[in-house]
Parts: structure tokens; sequence; C-alpha cells
């Protein structure tokens, strides 16, 4: 039997999920033609906006559909960057983010020569508002992780984005592991702001909270226009032209008003699984330290740290015994690298390597949990006698 405890790199998608989708792919109308099956799809597609919308509290026009998180953060940054005002060069860029939007803006500092301006982490792996602040004077956009991927700590969104409109700088926030987990909402983070400052785009994927694999959505701002990265079609306020997947959105449609629906019951019954987890890691497993904030945390989130352990090595012993978990974004996974994340909270280069992610959802039960502490003492074991020859 799979203990799957690796909701945070997908999550099983939800039976009224995928029949939203089957019913919706059974149509044969191109949402974009004017006769009477291509305007049923047209009305299937923007029910599904607006329902995506009222869950994520913005207005329908500022939903773009895409196809997932990295094309929405790309889309974004990306998007922002060649609209920006003349004279605007840097972009600021918390360490710890994912790699979607670390090697986004690694590209337009090699390709675009932007000047970036890195703010650290603190310990627990929250991003500062008052060095964020700092940092923005005169930047192009700025850009920020509503909760962090690997570690589990929630930031400061609201904060983040009145610092950026104070500073008149649009901001950008990833909300991809956050949603169906904290609340997200375009409407209250961004406040009573006017124009193309504060929070001004939002990404999210549907695949996170039982939705499809290759959806996902980037609310823009009604004040913002970046520049889209393709053209031809003027579809979705030509931000993202093209045919559109109408059985993607009704998918997503469906399982973001079921994961906000089951939100905050969800959240107690994880947090009180995820705690039983770390207690029990602690207890019977020696020289270990949960990572990220202990409690403004997302609530399936247990990251640990095992000295001696790689975490690599932890992890295929874990598989071995039935246990799927990870040592960090997914998105990395095959690379035997240290947690940038990790990193940028102050540990070493090894005690980055030392580190897995246990990720509860949805399916996960206290069984799990109970599977999970019986094997981990043993693998953890195995790992050290490895890692000491």
């Amino acid at each position: 039997m799979t203990i799957y405890l690796d909701h945070a790199a997908t999550t099983p998608m939800r039976a009224e999920a995928r029949d939203a989708w089957l019913q919706a792919a059974d149509g044969v109308g191109n949402a974009s033609s004017i006769h009477r099956a291509g305007q049923d799809a047209r009305r299937l597609l923007e029910e599904s906006r607006e329902r995506v919308a009222a869950v994520l509290e913005c207005d329908p026009i500022e939903v773009v559909f895409t196809s997932g998180g990295t094309e929405s953060i790309n889309a974004a940054l990306k998007g922002m960057w060649w609209a920006r005002p003349q004279g605007r060069d840097a972009v600021v860029l918390p360490d710890g983010e994912h790699h979607a939007t670390l090697d986004t803006v690694e590209w337009l500092r090699v390709h675009e020569t932007a000047a970036v301006r890195p703010v650290a982490l603190d310990a627990r792996g929250r991003i500062p508002v008052d060095a964020f602040t700092a940092a923005l004077p005169g930047a192009a956009f700025a850009t920020a992780l509503a909760a962090n991927n690997e570690v589990g700590t929630v930031n400061d969104a609201a904060g983040l984005s009145a610092a950026s409109a104070a500073a008149g700088v649009p901001l950008h926030v990833d909300a991809v592991a956050a949603l169906g987990h904290v609340a997200v909402s375009f409407r209250a983070w961004r406040g009573d702001v006017r124009g193309a400052s504060g929070l001004s785009a939002l990404s999210v994927s549907a695949h996170k909270i039982g939705g499809p694999v290759g959806v996902g959505a980037l609310v823009v701002s009604r004040a913002l226009t970046p520049t889209p990265l393709l053209q031809g079609g003027g579809q979705q306020r030509s931000l993202r032209p093209g045919t559109q997947d109408v059985a993607g959105a009704a998918a997503f449609a469906v399982a973001a008003e079921l994961a906000e629906a089951e939100r905050l019951g969800e959240a107690d019954r994880l947090r009180r699984l995820r705690d039983r987890l770390v207690r029990g890691i602690l207890h019977t497993v020696p020289e270990t330290q949960l990572l990220g904030d202990p409690q403004v945390r997302l609530p399936g989130n247990a990251h640990v740290l095992f000295s001696g352990a790689l975490g690599e090595t932890l992890l295929f012993l874990l598989d071995e015994a039935g246990v799927c978990v990870s040592t960090g974004s997914a998105c990395q996974a095959g690379t035997p690298e240290p947690s940038h994340v990790v990193k940028a909270m102050g540990r070493t280069d090894a005690e980055a390597r030392q580190v897995l992610r246990f990720t509860l959802g949805r399916t996960s039960t206290d069984a799990d949990v109970d599977a999970t502490l019986a094997a981990l003492p043993v693998a953890v074991e195995r790992a050290r006698a490895a890692a000491r020859h």
C-alpha cells in the first residue's frame, strides 16, 4: 500500500472536477465561434471564469486562464518587465522563491539586463516586510510567495502589497501553494489601491487543489496592462490569446469552489494530522528539527531537518517502504542539489541536503501518519549509516 505524503507536488483529482471535465469535453464548440455550439462553449467558459473569480475575490475579467503556475508566473513577470516605465530596471526578488520565479527573473537578468534586488528571508523562511519595503523604490516590479512551497511558512501578502503600493511598484504574488489552504483574496490583499501598483497579478494552479494538471490562472488587475507572451486571436484581453481550454476551466472552477468550501474544516483536520506527525518524528528520531514557522504555516506542511542523513537517501528508503515524500519542490525533482530555501534561511549546504518535506492532503489519514512514523526511524538509521560510510 502506498502512503502519499507529497500533496504539495500534486494532489489527486477530485471526482467532481473529473466529472465536470468529462462533461465539458463532450462539447464540440470552440468558445470563439459565433454559432450555437461555440456560444454554448463560451457560456460554460465564462461561467467557469466567474466561479474562479468568486473564489479568488477578483473581477471575472481579471482572470486569465493558463496552462498552470509556471506559465502564469512567466506571463506576469515578463509582461510587467516589458511594460515597465522607462528608467525602471530593477526587480525585487525575495530569496527562497519557487524556481518558476527564480528562473524567470534569471532569464530577465541575462537577456534583458534586469538588475536584481534580493531580499533575505528570516530564519523561519518568512519575507520580512521591512526589508522588502527597503528594496522597492524605483523598481520595475516585485514578486513574492504567499506561502513558501517548501517550508510552508505563510507570508504577509497584504503587508507586502501595501508596501508595494506605497512605493508605486506593481507586485506579483505566487499563491500556487497557498490556494485551498489559507485565505487567498486578490481584493483584500490589494486593498483600495488605485492604478498599477501594489498587488497587480496573482498566480494559481488547478492541480494543487484537486483540479486537472495543465490548468492554471493568472489574475491581472484591470489597472495593469502587461505585455503578452503570445500574440494572435485577442482572447482574454489579448494577454493569453488562442483557443481556450473550456473543459479545463470547468474542472478548475469545481475544484476551486470545493477547496474553498472545505478550507477551514480541512485546515483544522490537516493541522491535527501534521502536528501528530511532527510530534512523532521529534520523539522517535533523534537530532531532528522542524523548519519554517511552527505556527504560521500551511496546515498540511511538515518540513524536517534530519541531521546526518541525506534527504535524497531518505526519500528512496521511504519509497521502498511505500511512503512517498519529497526533498523540496517537484520542479527540481531528480536534481540532487541543496535546498535553496533552507540555505536562504541561514542553514548550511550540508543541512540543506538533509531535509524532507511531508505534505498532507484531503486523502491523508491517521493510518498514513502511523505508517510513516513506523517506517521513518529505520530509514533514518540506514541513511545516517550510509552517510558515515
